[in-house]
């Protein structure tokens, strides 16, 4: 978030930086300074004009109504408020008019990374044909589990170029070399929380409660940047072609869709981007109206910092 601010000459005037006591006293750059990191509490929000909540959902439940009491919109990236009703759920290039409803509570919920580059690259799709439903696998890196699980796997690759016995702490099982389909914790249907997210916030943040999705999430040994392979079915027919023409000029979306040339979206050349790249465009002659689509984004940025920083924006130049 702060390298993205900094990035985007977003107009600060002043940063505050809030953690828990056990990082107190560090400083961390912003705008040629180095700004010490303050212990959060319920007085932390006074002359704020943004808050920017990315430290878990316990945190975000306690002291985000404080920081909205002292006159600060609130701007969560974790689950906590995502599907309450009363809060807009807003990717920007898909449904920033929903910025407008932050006046009921004074808070925007940010979505699960895997779900905004979905949508992202599904609303174009969403508005010229219609969508029926959605079938959803993620291939999601480390990253999303934090900072031990990307030091995990890269341990466990040492671990193992080393005939050595790798230990297994942040993950069920090992990670490098490996898939795990488990993300988040199992409901008794048998998905995961991570998957109905998927399902939930979509069906929200696209204002259509009757669309059908189902989801698979997985996590592959990659340390940045999501995924994610998509079949969709349009109510009206739209060939490859289309799909290409229509994304082309998709807010948010770089087409990369030459696979003759070796040319489509890799999660190595997506980290560290902004955009949500998509490419394989095929159609599926399996249904009547199937597109399937290739989606990767850099889960840090898009489908997470980016993403706040975007909603900031839009809320000072259009609400305030």
């Amino acid at each position: 978030m702060r390298k993205i601010l900094a990035e985007r000459l977003f107009p600060v005037d002043t940063l505050r930086l809030l953690a828990s006591e056990r990082s107190a006293g560090q400083r961390l750059a912003f705008g040629g300074r180095q700004i010490p990191v303050e212990v959060l509490d319920d007085d932390s929000f006074e002359d704020i004009d943004i808050a920017l909540f990315s430290a878990g959902s316990s945190v975000s439940a306690r002291y985000a109504q404080a920081a909205v009491d002292a006159g600060a919109v609130v701007i969560d990236n974790t689950s906590h408020f995502r599907m309450d009703d009363e809060i807009p759920l807003v990717v920007p290039e898909v449904n920033a008019y929903k910025i407008a409803d932050h006046a009921h509570r004074g808070i925007i919920a940010n979505p699960n990374c895997s779900t905004i580059q979905m949508v992202v690259a599904l609303k174009p799709l969403y508005d010229a044909a219609g969508i029926t439903r959605i079938v959803v696998s993620t291939y999601q890196s480390v990253s999303g589990a934090g900072r031990r699980a990307m030091e995990e796997l890269g341990k466990q690759t040492a671990a193992l170029f080393n005939s050595q016995e790798v230990e297994c702490e942040q993950f069920p099982h090992q990670i490098a070399f490996n898939c795990i389909p488990h993300i988040d914790s199992f409901l008794p249907d048998g998905y995961t929380k991570e998957e109905v997210k998927m399902v939930q916030e979509t069906r929200k943040i696209l204002d259509d409660p009757e669309i059908r999705i189902t989801a698979t999430a997985v996590r592959v040994p990659v340390f940045c940047s999501h995924s994610e392979s998509i079949n969709v079915e349009t109510r009206t027919k739209l060939s490859a072609g289309d799909v290409r023409a229509i994304l082309r000029e998709a807010p948010g979306v770089l087409l990369q869709d030459d696979p003759q040339g070796n040319d489509y979206p890799l999660a190595t050349q997506a980290t560290g981007k902004d955009a949500t790249y998509v490419g394989r465009i095929r159609e599926d002659d399996s249904v009547e109206n199937g597109i399937n689509l290739w989606v990767v984004a850099d889960n840090l940025r898009k489908g997470a910092a980016l993403n706040a920083v975007q909603i900031a924006e839009i809320l000072i130049r259009d609400y305030h």
